[in-house]
């Protein structure tokens, strides 16, 4: 990757992270709690939740006939690839910016959120890791704030932050006017350093001090993220994530069991590249109508 292409990678992952903090939303119970300048972070796919929260939605999406299973085989084989070949450059952001965008522009808000809302309810709920819960359980009964940070859209994020009791959301940001989806994204998806930037933002607008602060996370995507804080841990981690928690003296977690842990894994790598399914799925509500 050329010098420009890192310069304007690192300029749409800013904007990404500028965009995520601005459209944070708080409980309000939570606002102003008793150690305002600590907080938690936490990763949401294999994190939180068992396998990937996109997954989940595109199908729980495909069975409401919001967009078909020839899209999801798509975004699956498109996420392999992206995956098992380990390639992040612009041409790949700019890829997953393009599906994504094809999918979403025209298409309401409230029609993903409120499709969310069930979909939560009736897959979502039930793929929350206990232990990690338990983590961030540690964090709010100690007065602090705790937040997701995904490239989950940030509609779908505040959805599962709500339901899990926590203080709000960072997701991706899809530009949206009265209502309906523009088909542009705020920023980029955010992801890797992109996570990173919003923490910062959040942090700057909040008055946290991030050395006081923790993050969770499974993926080695997200070092830039468990960097940032003064207490980092892997939870459920990849092979790469594990190897660096090690090497740098960083707290482990792992959730999963044997042949559980192998079970999980599959539909992650096949269904849900952090990048490439962070917008595609989640924001598809359909082609259909658009053939």
């Amino acid at each position: 990757m050329t010098r420009e292409r890192r310069r304007s990678h690192l300029d749409y992952a800013r904007l990404a992270g500028a965009a995520a903090a601005a459209a944070a939303e708080v409980e309000a119970a939570l606002a102003v709690p008793p150690d305002s300048t600590a907080a938690a972070f936490f990763d949401v796919d294999n994190t939180v939740v068992r396998g990937a929260s996109i997954f989940y939605l595109a199908r729980g999406l495909a069975r409401r006939n919001l967009f078909t299973t020839r899209d999801i085989l798509s975004f699956a084989w498109k996420q392999v690839k992206f995956r098992v070949g380990g390639a992040e450059d612009m041409g790949d952001v700019h890829s997953a910016r393009e599906l994504a965008l094809s999918f979403i522009a025209g298409h309401r808000v409230d029609e993903l959120t409120a499709a969310a809302e069930e979909i939560f309810e009736d897959v979502l709920a039930e793929k929350v890791w206990p232990g990690t819960h338990a983590l961030a359980k540690i964090h709010l009964d100690a007065g602090q704030r705790v937040w997701l940070v995904t490239a989950t859209p940030v509609e779908v994020a505040n959805i599962i932050a709500k339901r899990l009791g926590l203080t709000g959301a960072l997701g991706t940001v899809a530009e949206s006017r009265d209502g309906v989806y523009t088909g542009r994204l705020v920023g980029d998806v955010l992801h890797g350093p992109a996570k990173a930037e919003a923490v910062k933002a959040l942090a700057e607008m909040e008055s946290l001090d991030l050395s006081r602060c923790a993050a969770y996370s499974d993926s080695s995507n997200d070092v830039p993220l468990l960097s940032l804080v003064g207490h980092p841990c892997a939870v459920n981690p990849d092979a790469e994530l594990r190897h660096y928690a090690r090497s740098h003296g960083w707290r482990i977690r792992d959730y999963r069991t044997g042949r559980k842990a192998l079970k999980i894994g599959i539909p992650t790598a096949a269904a849900a590249g952090a990048l490439a399914g962070g917008m595609a799925a989640g924001v598809a509500l359909r082609r259909r109508h658009g053939r």
